[in-house]
């Protein structure tokens, strides 16, 4: 029998309805909500079938066996914890939450209902990470010691600029933002999560743009072009442009590792760069989608060398984010159906977040360390056991 889903929020990341809607072959969306009128018109048409409402109630009341929340990253706490509560399990657009108390009650929620969350972390299931992590668990570089990501956000201006992600009351910032899926990526390649972070960053391009506008009802589709080129040549710019378009923070891992992770948003190409560093060697990738190469040394060269092995990172079947999409869907239906572990973990997401709110934090200030507040070691385990509680004797 088909899982009966309904869909919190049908704007960009609406695209998962593809994966998620397959009448007779385990799950249909039944249920979408949305406070637009053009994402309701969006979701009729797409889904005739389907309940469209401006009410979270009428939908949590409509039978459906779980919900994706998939709003704007300042609603993801109030609504998951809503749904959490009537015990419906939740799927929970990344980032968890944009702020960290919030991060942590959706965790407390989820445990105290005993309602399975699950939260969108898809970079997990990206071919190119898979490989990186595979090469890694196998000791192809023996202990991890560094990891350093560059973020070239090619379609910055288009992407988080012209709409609410511009607005820090809304995302926080785009450290945190566009950052959780890295930071989550630097954690889940290190097997370890970040203990102190310091950070620095500016508004160096797109607050010098005067020309703004609201954007009611239209879509980043409706104006994304990469002939808007260069940013400073942008128009129609959010009213409200308070994030940061260049940023950079140094991390401290568990065990002594050390991490970096650089985001530009005016860059002219869209990719991201992993160089990974342990005992024994390293890998870098050059490019991140299939076809790409990923490259280890693990001998001793006099100077710069080609790599001692190549890896090509897989070609998968064509789905959104290089394929991840099906996947995190895939797991996430599974995961409502029958439980167990996962490969994205709400754990990590908090940490993901924590680390990228704290971040903020240290560039938004003077740029000084700051500790991550650890996580209740009792909730923390509760989710690695898979979201089960310890059976009495």
């Amino acid at each position: 029998m088909d899982l009966k889903i309904g869909i919190i929020g049908f704007g960009a990341r609406s695209t998962l309805q593809e994966e998620v809607h397959r009448p007779g072959k385990g799950s249909r969306i039944t249920a979408v909500c949305d406070l637009a009128d053009r994402a309701r018109q969006d979701a009729s048409a797409l889904l005739p079938d389907a309940l469209v409402t401006d009410s979270l109630d009428e939908l949590l009341a409509s039978g459906v066996d779980a919900v994706m929340v998939l709003t704007p990253d300042d609603t993801h706490a109030a609504l998951s914890i809503r749904a959490l509560e009537v015990g419906v399990p939740v799927f929970c657009e990344k980032p968890l939450a944009i702020d960290l108390a919030d991060a942590d009650a959706m965790l407390e929620t989820a445990r105290r209902t005993g309602t399975r969350l699950y939260i969108g972390h898809n970079m997990r299931h990206m071919p190119l990470i898979t490989l990186m992590r595979d090469l890694i668990q196998a000791g192809r570089i023996g202990e991890v010691k560094a990891v350093w990501v560059r973020h070239f956000v090619g379609h910055g201006g288009d992407f988080y600029f012209k709409d609410w992600h511009a607005d820090r009351r809304r995302t926080n910032g785009l450290l945190l933002q566009k950052g959780a899926h890295d930071i989550d990526i630097i954690h889940w390649l290190a097997g370890a999560y970040t203990e102190q972070v310091a950070a620095m960053g500016a508004l160096s391009v797109y607050g010098d743009i005067d020309d703004r506008r609201e954007r009611t009802n239209e879509r980043m589709r409706d104006w994304f072009s990469v002939d808007n080129w260069p940013p400073t040549s942008l128009t129609g710019l959010n009213p409200v442009i308070d994030v940061e378009d260049i940023s950079m923070v140094n991390m401290r891992l568990e065990g002594g590792i050390l991490a970096s992770y650089q985001q530009c948003h005016f860059t002219p190409d869209y990719w991201r760069n992993y160089t990974v560093i342990g005992t024994e060697g390293r890998i870098e990738n050059f490019g991140d989608v299939a076809g790409s190469e990923v490259k280890l040394w693990n001998r001793r060269h006099a100077g710069a060398a080609d790599a001692d092995e190549v890896f090509i990172v897989p070609a998968v079947p064509d789905a959104g984010h290089d394929g991840a999409d099906a996947l995190l869907v895939a797991e996430f239906l599974r995961f409502v159906r029958d439980g167990g572990l996962t490969e994205t973990s709400p754990v990590a997401a908090r940490e993901a977040v924590a680390a990228g709110i704290l971040a903020t934090v240290s560039l938004r200030g003077d740029g000084s360390s700051i500790s991550i507040p650890p996580l209740d070691p009792d909730l923390a385990a509760y989710f690695e056991r898979g979201q089960v509680e310890v059976a009495l004797v």
